[in-house]
Order: structure tokens, then C-alpha cells, then sequence
């Protein structure tokens, strides 16, 4: 297998999904290796290869994995990659071994950026049309392979993902007296937060104050929007959650709103269900296996966020949902393995 990131060194769902097929296959007797970027590999770990990547950009970095690991795939019977930073890898092992290609496609180009690297878009036409067997998170996402690329691929959703509480309530901590509203992501495009800041100006008669966990490359700007619209004194920055700390977050939330112009699953949706939070959300993957109720569903623009929001803090109680689990995702790859073997 070929991946990225490697808990706790994760930057998205796509690195939890890594590590939890990993440990789910070496627990069954499965002989799996897994070739990641040595910075994020963790260290003395049996059947993780840590390769160094360097400098430059990404498709430079992956291009320094590849020999590793066609040379590992002489001796397998499946390699594994994951979105479109498997195609080099994946298309070189099959080339030199006689294996089964089989590649998961968590998002698409698209659902991550407004205007996509056409360079991006290509590489997952060629993954899409090259690899042997494909798998999509979810139906939402092998809707979009088949639109976009005319490939069909097998449905095996995401596990849910847990968070730990401790009952540290970091409402009381962060001197909110009304309602809270939590929501932690990168701060790019695809997650729609200017949509929701947008939306706090809509709710300014509402005692709610936002609370914006995470980082990226538009947090300057989304600042400044807050500032422009008159409402940064009810938005509280706190950057980087770390993961001790993320489920008192959630459970300190009166809601966990997730905008997201594209969310293939929705990890963090699954998170703070886990810890007893209701939830506000755009479209995602993970609405297609949760009761009715269990989400409020808007519209990726303000005044369906914010009448979201409002219709939210007025319920009462949490739905009850059947989560899928890890072990189930691990069951269903490896049938799924055995069957295209």
C-alpha cells in the first residue's frame, strides 16, 4: 500500500483511512507493507517503509517513492494507492510486477479547489481509466469518478471516527456565555468557511458566538471578512486542535457545523456525533448511511447555513445512528481483495 500520512501525523481522512487498513490487515495475518514519506512514517514500526521525499512539490516528492515501491510490489499479489498521488507509483509497479492494481479515491481535483491543476485532473483521468480495480468513500464520490472520468467503482464507506472526552468544557474557558458553534478543518475552498462567516452576520441577533479551529492558506482573509462584516468579537480563532483536545470541542458545541462546498465523507461529522454533538452540514458522503434526523442538511451558501443553524439549536436530544466501524471497512477491503484475486 502507498499513503501519505500515518497517525498521529495526519493532515485528513485519507491518512486515518491509511492507518486504520493497515493495523486492520496486519491484525488479520495479512502480509502488508506500506510505503509512506519517511518525515511522516512512524519510527520502528514492522512493514512501514519510510522513504525520503526531500524538497519540491508534491509530484516531485511522490516521484521519490516510486522505485521503492515497484521494487516492494515484485512480491505482492495487490498494490493499493489512494487519490491521484498513487497513479506514478502505482503505474510503475504494475509495470514491473505481476499484480493487481487497486486504488481508493477519497475526493477528486475538483471537490478540493475552485479552479483545478489541470495537471491534477489528468493524472486522475489516467489513475481512473490504468488502475485494475477502483473503490470510492462513498456513493456521492463514485458518482463524481463516473461523471467526471466514466469509471465505475466499488462503494466502501469510511469507518466512523471517535474522539475521547474528558469533560473539559472549553465554552467556559473561552468566556462563551451563549451558544456555541464549533467547526475545525483546513481553511481551503473546498470547506466553505467564508459561507459560514458569512452566516454569523445573518445570526447577529443570536447570542452565538463561532468557534474556528485549524489552519490554512485562506486564514488571513477569513479574518479580515469577519473584520469587514463587523462580527470578528464572535468568532474565536483557536488554530490547531490538537487531538487530546478535540472531542471536548465537540462535546463543549451546542452544534458542529461542517459548510464544505464538497465532502466526499465528512470524518469530522462522524467525530462530533461521537461525542454527543448535533451537527449542521452541506452534502456529504457519510449523510448517505445516517438516519434523516441525524443531520441538519443545508446548502453550501449563508442563508441556508444560518437557517440551518437556527433550526439546529432548537432540537432537543441526539438521534441515535448505527456507526460503521473500522473492522467492517477492513472486512470489506479484504473481500473485496479476495475477490478480485
Amino acid at each position: 500500500m502507498l499513503g501519505w500520512g500515518f497517525p498521529p501525523n495526519v493532515s485528513g481522512g485519507l491518512d486515518t483511512h491509511v492507518g486504520e487498513l493497515f493495523d486492520g490487515l496486519s491484525d488479520r495475518g495479512v502480509d502488508v507493507e506500506l510505503v509512506l514519506p519517511a518525515e511522516y512514517a512512524p519510527e520502528d514500526r514492522s512493514g512501514v517503509i519510510g522513504v525520503p521525499t526531500g524538497d519540491g512539490d508534491i509530484i516531485t516528492r511522490v516521484g521519490r517513492m516510486s522505485s521503492t515501491f515497484a521494487e516492494r510490489a515484485a512480491e505482492a499479489d495487490i498494490v493499493h494507492t489512494h487519490d491521484w498521488f498513487g497513479y506514478g507509483p502505482g503505474s510503475r509497479a504494475k509495470a514491473n510486477a505481476d499484480v493487481e492494481w487497486v486504488t481508493t479515491f477519497h475526493s477528486l481535483s475538483t471537490d478540493r479547489n475552485l479552479d483545478p491543476p489541470q495537471r491534477e485532473i489528468e493524472t486522475e483521468r489516467r489513475l481512473a481509466e490504468r488502475a485494475d480495480h477502483r473503490i470510492a468513500v462513498s456513493e456521492l464520490t463514485a458518482k463524481d469518478v463516473y461523471e467526471q472520468y466514466g469509471a465505475e467503482c466499488e462503494v466502501i464507506y469510511n469507518g466512523f471516527s471517535e474522539c475521547e472526552t474528558t469533560g473539559r468544557d472549553f465554552k467556559a474557558e473561552l468566556g462563551i456565555d451563549g451558544k456555541m458553534l464549533f467547526f475545525v478543518g483546513r481553511h481551503t475552498d473546498q470547506k466553505g468557511i467564508s459561507h459560514l462567516v458569512y452566516a454569523m452576520e445573518k445570526l447577529r441577533r443570536d447570542d452565538v458566538t463561532l468557534v474556528v479551529g485549524g489552519s490554512g492558506h485562506l486564514t488571513d482573509q477569513l479574518k479580515r471578512f469577519a473584520e469587514l462584516l463587523g462580527i470578528e468579537d464572535r468568532i474565536e480563532w483557536v488554530g490547531y486542535v490538537p487531538e487530546e483536545e478535540l472531542g471536548d470541542y465537540y462535546a463543549s458545541a451546542d452544534l458542529f457545523v461542517s459548510p464544505s462546498l464538497a465532502e466526499p465523507f465528512g470524518i469530522t461529522i462522524t467525530e462530533a456525533l461521537s461525542a454527543g454533538t448535533r451537527v449542521v452540514a452541506t452534502e456529504s458522503g457519510v449523510n448517505e448511511v445516517l438516519p434523516e434526523d441525524c443531520v441538519v442538511e443545508v446548502e453550501p451558501d449563508s442563508e441556508s447555513l444560518a437557517a440551518g443553524i437556527s433550526r439546529g439549536l432548537n432540537l432537543e436530544g441526539m438521534p441515535e445512528y448505527d456507526p460503521i466501524t473500522w473492522d467492517e471497512v477492513v472486512e470489506e477491503t479484504l473481500a473485496f481483495y479476495e475477490r478480485v484475486l
